[in-house]
């Protein structure tokens, strides 16, 4: 399990008197519209993870494993995991999604990506190491390397980053690295396609795009990236960037298990399932989430989103349709709710779409707080949030730029010219 369709499941499960037992290859939830706020140094880790044992423990039938799926058995009802085998009477996959790099196995190897929260903490490490060797050369393309952030994806994570580190460099960075000149300090933000934010009204892929340039990101609209080689970013126009630090937030793709008939996964590395989210050839395996491609949808024809909320909503009905199941009762369809996207651009800012409501500026950006701080798990965690994003506030700082954990990007003194102050 990854994410919030599972944790739905075992909520809905809550005091059935039907055993639930959750492998997942970590110990915790994390809150992944927020990991981005951890890679800029705006919150500490803590502040969006949750224990799935603090979360469940109390549940008497709630069993944890830490472990990884590796194939399911659908013939016997058993699946293969990294700590054995376990038997089920019905099987819920809501293994979320991984980074779809497109087949650019250059880019993969070289760029950075940001699914869970060690990736954001790696992203964190990077960023702020990057200026720390920048203070070490006096080659103006090196340097130049160092403090350029190149993120491809304008969708919400790539439009959010890019607003993030932004902030860092106008109220953080020339207080903490006085020697720099962060006016050379560039960020770029690459999409494909004609706009920002494709999942949002035109409207606000606008005012998106208004922002951003207002705040100094460099949008390139109508480009792809086409390779990178840790250095050299090649461009569909032919233009190249020159940059250490190239973040990938373009795109994501299911992740199934194996074991499911191999023409059930569709497009998007995806699993075909039925209106009452099971996996279509097999009476007893339900996905939700990301993994999970429901088509003909009266509200969603073409399938869900791959977002929270539709999984949410998924994990909930599935927890229904369960009891439905062993109660003998019919199943229940599933009809997404949209309720509305949004995504904020930096301080002060923000664009929201709700039922054919659009509006940006302040208030959206108020209204995104809201509603993300009361979506994060648990009370001390939303506490934790609150009082980090007040300081960021009303401070123009962020408290926590550590770097933890090995050097993976270190330098030789070669690459930096050796020359240091």
């Amino acid at each position: 399990m990854e994410g919030f369709g599972g944790l739905e499941v075992i909520k809905g499960l809550r005091n059935h008197k039907v055993q639930v037992v959750l492998f997942d290859k970590h110990n915790h939830h994390t809150f992944q519209p927020l990991l981005y706020q951890v890679a800029t140094s705006g919150l500490e880790t803590n502040s969006i993870v949750a224990p799935f044992r603090k979360m469940f423990g109390s549940n008497d039938d709630f069993y944890f494993r830490l472990g990884e799926v590796k194939r399911i058995n659908a013939k016997e009802n058993y699946i293969e995991t990294s700590i054995g085998t376990v038997k089920y009477d019905y099987l819920v996959i809501a293994t979320g999604a991984v980074t779809n790099f497109y087949g650019l196995s250059e880019v993969e190897k070289h760029a950075s990506s940001m699914k869970n929260i060690v990736d954001a903490t790696k992203l964190r490490n990077k960023i702020i190491r990057q200026l720390e060797y920048a203070l070490l050369t006096e080659d103006p393309e090196v340097m130049n390397s160092l403090m350029d952030f190149v993120i491809v994806g304008g969708g919400p994570t790539g439009v959010e980053l890019s607003g993030a580190l932004t902030e860092l460099k106008k109220n953080v960075f020339p207080k903490d690295y006085k020697e720099l000149d962060m006016r050379a300090m560039d960020i770029h933000l690459i999409e494909a396609s004609p706009r920002l934010l494709n999942g949002m009204s035109k409207q606000a892929g606008e005012k998106a795009l208004e922002f951003l340039t207002e705040m100094g990101v460099k949008v390139h609209l109508n480009t792809a990236v086409k390779s990178y080689d840790g250095y050299e970013i090649i461009l569909s126009t032919g233009e190249t960037l020159i940059s250490k630090s190239l973040i990938w937030a373009a795109g994501v793709k299911g992740n199934p298990i194996e074991g499911i008939d191999p023409s059930i996964i569709a497009r998007g590395n995806r699993l075909k399932v039925d209106e009452f989210n099971r996996v279509k050839g097999y009476e007893n395996i339900f996905a939700i989430g990301d993994v999970a491609l429901m088509e003909g949808d009266i509200n969603s024809p073409t399938g869900h989103p791959m977002m929270a909320p539709p999984a949410q909503q998924q994990g909930r009905l599935v927890a229904k349709n369960l009891q439905n199941l062993i109660n003998h009762k019919p199943l229940k369809p599933f009809r997404y709710f949209e309720k509305g996207s949004m995504a904020t651009v930096g301080r002060n800012k923000a664009v929201v779409d709700i039922k054919g409501i659009r509006f940006q500026g302040f208030f959206a950006w108020y209204v995104w707080m809201f509603v993300h701080l009361m979506s994060i798990v648990g009370f001390r965690n939303r506490v934790f949030t609150f009082f980090s994003w007040m300081w960021n506030y009303f401070t123009f700082d962020r408290s926590n730029r550590l770097i933890i954990g090995r050097n993976e990007e270190k330098i030789s003194q070669e690459e930096l010219n050796k020359q240091s102050i």
